[in-house]
């Protein structure tokens, strides 16, 4: 049980890295902080329709990935907890 435990604090730890980078990578939609650092101006460099809808669709499976790694993460610690009493 140990080496699964830390198999997935492993990928929860990836896992995070590369949803924190994924976010970050979206285009701001204006009227919040992205304002703030720039966000709001419009550029040509903008990313296509197709570059968005493929990067909102890796967000959401790595969203989903890590909150599945999260939830096993929590029931492995509470089983893992329950048979050591």
């Amino acid at each position: 049980m140990d080496v699964l435990h830390v198999i997935l604090q492993i990928l929860l730890g990836i896992t995070s890295l590369l949803l924190t980078l994924l976010i970050l990578l979206h285009k701001g939609r204006g009227g919040g902080l992205s304002d703030m650092f720039g966000g709001g101006m419009s550029s040509g460099l903008a990313s296509s329709g197709v570059a968005e809808r493929n990067l909102n669709r890796f967000t959401v499976i790595l969203g989903v990935t890590w909150g599945l790694v999260i939830i096993a993460l929590g029931l492995l610690m509470r089983f893992m907890g329950a048979s050591d009493s």
